[in-house]
């Protein structure tokens, strides 16, 4: 097997040496500057960098140690950086952190608490390696509620899920739009005891205040005008069943109150009634919104915050999902085309480097509208990159003259493969190789026809 590789980029001569003999098992390989990093990194393709932000020619400073950040992950973005700050220099390793850095440590080295987060880095980056090579296949991985992820990231949120649901707790879910919190809140219900009971969900942020109170909590007749009948509100509706309070930040101080005093006491009042009716609802809610400056600004009870966050799962975004942007477009493509009853099969090279390279701000949600229009808007059978209207969407810059040849060896197999339909004989013929050539390359770059 061959050995991994370990780039150190520290322009203090002993320590190198001290880090270069405190590693076993890696292809140790070291620089004193950027320039010398980078024609390693072009050379080598190392998956792990340790960097120290002081180099030259700005040792005592922090400028060179940010270009050579900057510029290693503009070259290969898959690397795994660990910068190294000294004492007092938390802000920069924080600042390092936002710019693509995947972790840090403090100066003096602690080797073995070092070496652990190599090694870390290590199977983290070989978890990632193995999403993309699931995802160039066009593998999808549904897992819990049909949940399409491989990244350990959203995989560590499912398996949380997973050990809260027989358990009778309140459950927040954290995360921006789009990430698909109903669908983690609907997968909880649907695994949990209460199974078989009803699933309620309501948005409090497109309910107006003055309705919410009576959707929660129901009204006697005659409550108000228009109350012509008694109505129960949802908390009710799930009795024995679980009620999703989505966008919960939204819910007015006064109302909260009232929510409170539900979840310690399970017991509701109707608008307009003076009976207590004991309830037995599981409570999941989820936001998008930051619930701690909430709290800190006065408008949001923590009383309330620490009722309904016995258990916080944090959903991560789909940037921050390695491999799961193409794994669900292929997954929507097959959905949708069969909807629409399109003739579209597929994703063509290109669209899928396009699909990489876009951070997906509206997470999920966004990436399933722009398929659905692709899949309409696509002439042929294979979607391409300008019917997904990624305008700033582009691939990494090529890191050396091998990644430039796998790169245009992986689009032309791909787009003769598009025009052919997958039939080996006529792809071989468009490249102008033999079968047998086609095959060891298919092989080698792991494409299936």
């Amino acid at each position: 097997m061959t050995a991994r590789k370990l780039l150190i980029v520290e322009d203090d001569l002993g320590l190198q040496r001290q880090l270069r003999w405190a590693y076993e098992g890696y292809e140790v390989l070291v620089a004193a500057d950027r320039r010398s990093a980078i024609d390693v990194l072009r050379a080598e393709e190392p998956d792990v960098v340790t960097l120290d932000l002081g180099l030259p020619p700005d040792p005592d400073g922090v400028s060179e140690g940010f270009a050579t950040l900057a510029e290693i992950l503009r070259l290969k973005p898959d690397t795994k950086v660990i910068v190294a700050s000294g004492h007092g220099a938390r802000e920069s390793a924080l600042r390092a952190i936002s710019a693509g850095a995947w972790d840090f440590y403090q100066k003096p080295i602690d080797i073995d608490a070092l070496g652990m987060i190599v090694a870390r880095a290590f199977h983290v980056h070989a978890l990632e390696a193995e999403n993309r090579r699931l995802a160039a296949r066009g593998g999808v991985a549904a897992g819990l509620g049909g949940i399409v992820s491989a990244s350990p990231e959203m995989l560590k949120v499912t398996r949380t899920i997973e050990r809260v649901a027989a358990a009778d707790v309140s459950v927040m879910l954290l995360g921006a739009s789009g990430t698909g919190k109903e669908l983690l809140a609907r997968a909880l219900h649907e695994i949990s005891p209460r199974r078989d009971r009803a699933f309620v969900a309501i948005n409090c942020a497109a309910i107006p205040d003055t309705l919410l109170e009576s959707e929660l909590f129901g009204h006697e007749k005659g409550a108000f005008t228009g109350a012509i009948k008694t109505t129960e509100g949802k908390i009710e509706q799930a009795q024995g069943g679980t009620l999703f309070l989505d966008e919960v930040g939204d819910i007015p101080l006064p109302l909260q109150v009232k929510l409170l005093r539900f979840l310690q006491e399970r017991v509701i009042e109707r608008i307009g009634g003076r009976r207590a009716i004991a309830v037995d609802t599981r409570i999941v809610c989820a936001t998008h919104q930051d619930v701690d400056a909430m709290i800190a600004d006065g408008r949001f009870r923590d009383d309330l915050y620490y009722r309904l966050a016995e258990i916080v799962v944090r959903i991560p975004s789909l940037a921050e999902r390695p491999g799961d942007a193409v794994l669900l477009a292929r997954h929507f493509v097959a959905k949708h085309a069969k909807a629409l009853h399109s003739a579209v099969v597929g994703l063509s090279a290109e669209a899928c480097a396009a699909i990489e390279g876009w951070g997906w701000p509206g997470n999920v949600r966004e990436l399933e509208n722009r398929i659905k229009r692709a899949v309409i808007m696509a002439e042929g059978k294979h979607i391409l990159a300008a019917d997904l209207d990624l305008p700033g969407a582009a691939p990494a810059a090529p890191l050396n003259l091998k990644a430039v040849r796998e790169a245009a060896d992986r689009a032309a197999i791909a787009h003769a493969l598009a025009r052919s339909d997958g039939n080996i004989s006529n792809t071989a013929k468009l490249l102008g190789i033999s079968r047998p050539t086609l095959y060891d390359l298919l092989k080698s770059y792991d494409l299936h026809a």
